[in-house]
């Protein structure tokens, strides 16, 4: 017989006796500890505070509660991004991250945090690392609520040579009143989806005049057009004129103000418009800029000259030099055919050459036999001025027109033009619209009018194409502009005039964005029976005829005045070598306070400073971290600085160091980690009544 075999039958023979011992000692350990398990817990129970017991405060320290918060905050921080991704950051600003709401379930996660941690009372060494994540949990979010409640941030903008200001403009629309009784109140005016309109205006309350102000309509784009009003005496001479061309079956009118700085000029991008006292010199027809100012021989420099060409008129180009002078060739755009963009025909020192427009539009190619390259910049299927600037009216190829650039070293046409050391009135290449050049600049085309006190109209106009004449000119009878076919026509004129702005809202397409123009709101006072209604864009202020006195009305950005002053001291842009590209752009600050503190920095790209400047202020967020926002390429004693100042600066950073902290004691340092027993499993002996099987080996033996 095998050893299992007589093992077997050894167990088979114990005693009942000792079998019974066995069983029974089991089952008094486990009722042992059945009563020690319970008695403890028991005694748990009974020790508790009563606090904790209270239904209020089970609630807020379940596990429910803390899971239903998060999958709440984990839902609003998708919709967030979808918003801000499809919109912008102001939309999810508004209906998300900086809704009441957001906040209310912040602090609501905060307390269940709280109570969640207070429930463990008393703690054990175990409860440390839980401590502390929560702990930190809840410093981070302190510190985010300080930073969004009495945190500042906001830009201003500062001019060389102004005093200091603390007028800091902050992200967020607000209508501003000047009441009569000197009191400037302010009124939110933020309208994402959900705009004013007549039938349900925004009211705003009863002014000190009496008067009841609303906001009853609300617009993307705001238009504003020069209407002046007559005076008896004073003001300045107005004319008002049209400008036409039937190539392009466009008509622009406007009025002028004489030697007025903001309504004086009109641009039309590539051609000026301007009224001046006086009379025009008496100087004749001129030569053409185009034609060459010497005969001798020139060395060879870096030519480049941006040209637009049309269909339609192919004996009309209009031309921009760039750099070195004007390279004297002629560019035509042939018609397009079976549904192509045509094609760029061009006459250069004697040789000719054509390109498709489809194949070669922003690609540079050599023009064979000169030392010269072409890039086809842009395409206009149905050319328009809009804004100043070339757009497309429709897709069809109604009015085609181009934009080539020629570059290369060649000997100049013609005198090279000035040029903007900042780059300024330089044309874009890149096939985007061309940077027109600003308004009162030297541009190839050019129209200047002069009123006489005698009312005598009088002009000297420059073309490209015809150069310079001068004469008088009378109302309603057209002058040739020798741009293209344009002609112009002045029709109404004022001795005497005040400036006068309409504002009206503009619709906006895809053609026509409106991207340029402020928004605006239209608001509505009554007083006394009497309806005053009127449209004020983004930026603009206007004066309501109230009683006893006007109420002036502005609407803009929010302005929070700060306990500081700056001064811009001055502005330096690098540029990268060889180039007028700008490589850096710094400010040099004066911070001024009303105690007499004052402090000099510079801050430039992604290198800010701060003010107060001690350490203190630092680490603990009390202090104005100044930075470069932007700056303006045509005024270099202008610049943008952003201002930030967030008091929860250093709860983050805590609360941050914290959570991390718990988290590491809580996975990797065994003594905070909370142990577990293990008992031994033990295999239950077979009860007296139950009838034992003989294994295999007892019946072989047997």
């Amino acid at each position: 017989m095998c050893e299992a075999s007589r093992a077997s039958l050894g167990e088979a023979n114990r005693s009942p006796t000792e079998s019974d011992t066995d069983n029974s000692a089991i089952e008094r350990g486990i009722i042992l500890a059945e009563d020690v398990d319970l008695r403890m817990g028991n005694s748990n129970s009974s020790a508790r505070p009563v606090w904790q017991k209270n239904p209020l405060f089970r609630f807020f320290a379940s596990l429910k509660l803390a899971v239903v918060l998060l999958a709440v905050l984990i839902v609003a921080a998708i919709i967030g991004t979808l918003y801000e991704s499809s919109f912008d950051a102001n939309v999810a600003r508004a209906y998300v991250y900086g809704a009441p709401w957001f906040n209310l379930w912040l602090i609501l996660l905060g307390a269940n945090l709280a109570v969640s941690a207070i429930s463990r009372w008393p703690w054990r060494k175990h409860h440390v690392a839980f401590l502390i994540t929560h702990l930190g949990i809840i410093t981070l979010l302190t510190g985010s609520l300080i930073g969004r409640i009495l945190g500042t941030e906001g830009t201003i903008t500062l001019f060389k040579g102004e005093p200091p200001t603390n007028r800091l403009l902050v992200n967020q629309h607000q209508l501003r009143v000047h009441d009569t009784d000197g009191i400037v109140k302010g009124y939110t005016a933020e309208f994402l989806h959900h705009p004013p309109n007549p039938d349900h205006p925004k009211e705003l309350g009863v002014l000190a005049s009496g008067a009841r102000l609303s906001i009853i309509d609300y617009a993307a784009a705001i238009e504003g057009k020069l209407n002046p009003r007559p005076l008896a005496d004073g003001g300045a001479p107005a004319l008002h004129f049209t400008i036409s061309t039937a190539l392009m079956n466009q008509h622009l009118e406007s009025w002028l103000l004489a030697d007025d700085p903001q309504h004086g000029n009109f641009s039309m991008g590539l051609a000026n418009i301007e009224l001046k006292r006086g009379v025009a010199r008496d100087a004749g027809r001129g030569d053409s800029p185009n034609s060459p100012s010497s005969t001798s021989h020139q060395p060879d420099v870096d030519l480049e000259e941006s040209i637009f060409a049309f269909s339609k008129a192919p004996d009309e180009q209009i031309g921009r030099v760039a750099k070195g002078g004007s390279i004297g060739a002629k560019v035509q755009l042939l018609a397009p055919e079976k549904g192509n963009k045509g094609r760029v025909a061009i006459l250069l020192n004697g040789k000719e050459a054509s390109f498709d427009v489809a194949e070669n539009l922003g690609r540079e190619v050599a023009i064979y036999g000169t030392s010269f390259t072409l890039k086809i910049d842009n395409y206009w299927a149905d050319f328009r001025i809009q804004d100043g600037k070339p757009d497309s009216l429709t897709e069809q190829p109604n009015n085609p027109a181009v934009l080539v650039t020629i570059h290369g070293k060649g000997t100049p046409a013609a005198a090279p033009a000035s040029k903007n050391p900042h780059g300024g009135t330089e044309l874009t290449t890149n096939g985007g619209p061309p940077t027109m050049p600003p308004a009162g600049s030297d541009t190839p085309n050019r129209l200047t009018l002069f009123v006489a006190e005698d009312g005598l109209l009088s002009y000297e106009l420059v073309s490209r194409k015809t150069g310079a004449s001068t004469g008088k000119i009378d109302i309603n009878k057209p002058l040739a502009t020798g741009w293209a076919d344009w002609q112009l026509k002045i029709d109404k004129t004022m001795p005497h005039a005040e400036p006068w702005m309409d504002f009206a809202p503009m619709k906006t397409s895809a053609s026509s964005p409106g991207a340029d123009l402020p928004d605006g709101v239209r608001v509505r006072l009554e007083q006394n029976g009497e309806t005053f209604e009127q449209w004020v864009p983004a930026g603009w202020q206007i004066a309501v005829p109230t009683s006893p006195n006007e109420t002036q009305i502005a609407y803009g950005w929010k302005v929070i005045r700060l306990p500081i002053a700056l001064e811009l001291l001055d502005f330096e842009v690098k540029r990268n070598e060889g180039s007028d590209s700008p490589a850096g752009f710094k400010s040099t600050l004066r911070i001024s306070t009303a105690e007499g503190e004052s402090a000099t920095g510079q801050c430039w790209m992604n290198n800010p400073f701060s003010f107060p400047g001690a350490w203190l202020h630092t680490w603990t967020g009390l202090t104005y971290k100044i930075s470069q926002a932007s700056w303006n390429p045509d005024n270099l004693g202008q610049s943008t600085v952003q201002i930030l100042r967030d008091p929860g600066w250093l709860l983050k950073w805590i609360g941050s160091l914290l959570v991390v902290s718990g988290v590491f004691l809580m996975f990797y340092v065994r003594g905070f980690r909370r142990g577990t027993a293990v008992a031994p499993v033990i295999a239950p002996a077979p009860l007296k009544s139950q009838k034992r099987e003989p294994a295999p080996e007892e019946a072989i033996a047997s």
